[in-house]
């Protein structure tokens, strides 16, 4: 029992040793990005200045805080400069806040305080003058139909935070992304007691812009009747429709191209090569080629689906050969299997026309077996017929053993005469 409890304590002291060191581990794997700097907003513009800190201004050398967006695969940059991050299906994408300062004793000087701007207002997000206590968080996203929401304000945000603490602001789906941390600084170096004497204010910003993208390339047929994922070069008799599993913003196109009239070749259908949107149904017999490209990425997915009936275009769907190989093995002899590949008929033997051979060529089987019938009865009747002569063979054979002379017996009975 005492052995029993010993290694129940060992196994719990060890698991409190190593849990900080796997918890820093999974806190060093994680994909981390800080982002946003600080900027000296001017004084009652709407936080609308964009000012860099001067060696005079208050806020010089120290920062109040550090925005992290964590949780995301990997990291890249738009065409307009702003950082990209990229999800995959089980990313979550965090947006935290981690306070660095005592909001009464800013970088360590007790007469600079985060103040509360009891009459802020902010010129770039359209927010009219309100009460936006010691500091007002605001986050406006655009979707990617390119419709921009109305901006989300936090109030008095900063009131609410533990120094030191990273706190959770939101989670991100894709989209565009505009944040500002507005607070107003308050700095009393002419106080005689606890009597603030003229007090200087100034306002201040951490503001920035990303987006969150979807990292795949990928977009998803499924088949209009069983519901069931179509692969590539997949066929589907009865059409198929297009699940872009919520990556909205992937370029989708699709081609559809048709079988010429006694040709070797595909012809396009005018009507189908353009983009495609999420949801879209495809029931016309051809071949459709689905090409997905991610502009965040630069990669890009091709999938060829087949609807229809003809054995052709779903031989040509199923394994990517020309046209005109198919339509050549066909004329060889080929033949199209039910799930579209080609096969090899097994060799079967032709039967010969038949044809009235002359009479004097070649003996039937029929007449051979008379003409040995024929001389079996040949064979037959001589032997008999031998049997027959065999007893007078015999009489003159034993007169010759007796040595019996035939000619002195009949002259003997000539004398007797």
């Amino acid at each position: 029992m005492i052995k029993k409890l010993m290694g129940c304590l060992c196994a719990a002291s060890l698991a409190m040793v190593l849990a900080p060191a796997l918890a820093l581990a999974d806190e060093a794997n994680e994909q981390v990005f800080y982002i946003g700097t600080a900027a000296n907003a001017g004084l009652d513009t709407g936080y609308n200045e964009t000012n860099e800190f001067s060696r005079d201004d208050w806020h010089f050398g120290w920062n109040l805080g550090q925005f992290i967006i964590s949780g995301y695969t990997s990291e890249t940059e738009s065409a307009q400069g702003y950082p990209v991050f990229l999800k995959t299906t089980d990313d979550q994408i965090r947006l935290t806040f981690r306070l660095d300062q005592n909001l009464d004793a800013l970088n360590g000087n007790e007469n600079l305080k985060v103040n509360a701007d009891t009459d802020g207002y902010n010129q770039h997000f359209g927010i009219d003058r309100t009460d936006f206590g010691r500091g007002a968080l605001i986050i406006r996203q655009t979707n990617y139909q390119n419709a921009t929401g109305e901006p989300q304000i936090y109030t008095n945000y900063l009131e609410g935070i533990e120094q030191g603490a990273e706190t959770e602001v939101v989670f991100l789906e894709e989209g565009n992304y505009e944040v500002q941390l507005d607070y107003e600084v308050r700095n009393d170096p002419r106080k005689v007691g606890p009597v603030s004497l003229v007090p200087e204010y100034a306002n201040y910003k951490i503001d920035f812009y990303f987006e969150v993208r979807n990292g795949n390339c990928m977009v998803f047929p499924f088949d209009l009747v069983t519901h069931s994922e179509l692969t590539n070069e997949a066929y589907a008799p009865n059409g198929f429709y297009l699940d872009l599993a919520k990556s909205r913003y992937l370029n989708i196109n699709i081609k559809k191209e048709l079988l010429a009239a006694g040709s070797n070749g595909l012809v396009e259908d005018t009507r189908f090569n353009g983009p495609a949107r999420d949801g879209d149904e495809y029931t016309e017999e051809g071949i459709y080629t689905i090409t997905a490209s991610n502009p965040s990425t630069g990669q890009e997915t091709v999938k060829k689906i087949y609807v229809g009936n003809d054995p052709v275009l779903k031989c040509y769907a199923v394994t990517g050969l020309p046209i005109e190989t198919i339509n050549a093995r066909l004329a060889e002899g080929d033949a199209i299997s039910d799930e579209g590949m080609l096969i090899t008929p097994e060799q079967t033997p032709i039967a010969a026309p038949e044809v009235e051979e002359p009479e004097d060529k070649g003996f039937p089987i029929v007449l051979v077996a008379l003409l040995a019938a024929a001389a079996l009865v040949i064979i037959v009747a001589l032997l008999l017929n031998r049997r027959r002569k065999r007893p007078a063979l015999s009489e003159e054979t034993a007169q010759l053993e007796a040595k019996t002379d035939p000619k002195l017996l009949s002259n003997g009975e000539e004398d007797e005469k």
